[in-house]
């Protein structure tokens, strides 16, 4: 939704950083590869119990994620390498910073409260495959009410007053779900209106390559009268 809604606004604020960082030599990919080393370091402050640190952690990980298109963007060097390394750097942070709240979870909440946040990554993925799989198809799926920024802040937002973590969880799954239910509806609605194309069978098709079986027989007869017409040595 954010992500949508506020996309040029936060192209326009992020674009005079991304200017000056493009004149200090760091590439995109720097920023990337740096929002993921620092999403691995939140996981683990997150899974000892620091929370505070984890939260910092967190939004220097977000802000990082910002900056690499920023920087990408001002330096002219942005590429389907780059949007592809960006795409599963994100899936790869995210499977990091929800790992962490499970082994949270599963040191002061023991119990099945430990799923919640595997939950949330597993509804998540869904969201990221149906974008991807729609896109490869030709149709666009963004959007929605909980996105990856949506559930970057309300983390932060657990991680700032821990008493909410788990409400913040159990809201970022409803609104996950929803999400989820969104894209699938816009996409089906969008492939509906495609006329079907017929799809034929590798096995159909051999067996319209073959020939039948009076093809054959007429065929064996040409060649036996063919060598019966043959002149005799």
């Amino acid at each position: 939704m954010l992500d949508g809604q506020f996309r040029s606004t936060v192209d326009k604020t992020v674009r005079p950083i991304g200017q000056n960082l493009k004149k200090t030599g760091l590439s995109a990919d720097h920023f990337t590869l740096a929002g993921l080393v620092l999403s691995a370091f939140a996981a683990v402050a997150i899974g000892s119990a620091h929370l505070r640190v984890g939260l910092l952690l967190v939004v220097l990980t977000g802000l990082c994620d910002t900056l690499d298109g920023a920087v990408a963007k001002a330096a002219g060097t942005s590429s389907s390498r780059g949007a592809f390394f960006d795409s599963v750097a994100d899936r790869v942070s995210d499977a990091l910073l929800f790992g962490g709240v499970a082994w949270y979870f599963a040191d002061t909440h023991p119990g099945t409260l430990v799923m919640l946040p595997v939950a949330v990554l597993a509804t998540s993925s869904i969201i990221s495959y149906q974008r991807a799989k729609a896109e490869s198809l030709g149709f666009a799926a963004k959007g929605g009410i909980m996105e990856r920024a949506e559930r970057i802040i309300l983390l932060a937002l657990g991680l700032l007053f821990d008493a909410l973590l788990v409400p913040v969880l159990v809201i970022m799954l409803v609104l996950t779900i929803v999400t989820a239910g969104q894209r699938f509806a816009k996409v089906w609605q969008a492939a509906s209106k495609e006329r079907p194309v017929p799809v034929r069978s590798r096995r159909s098709a051999r067996r319209r390559s073959r020939p039948t079986v009076a093809e054959r027989r007429d065929a064996w007869r040409s060649r036996t009268g063919e060598r019966r017409n043959l002149p005799r040595r």
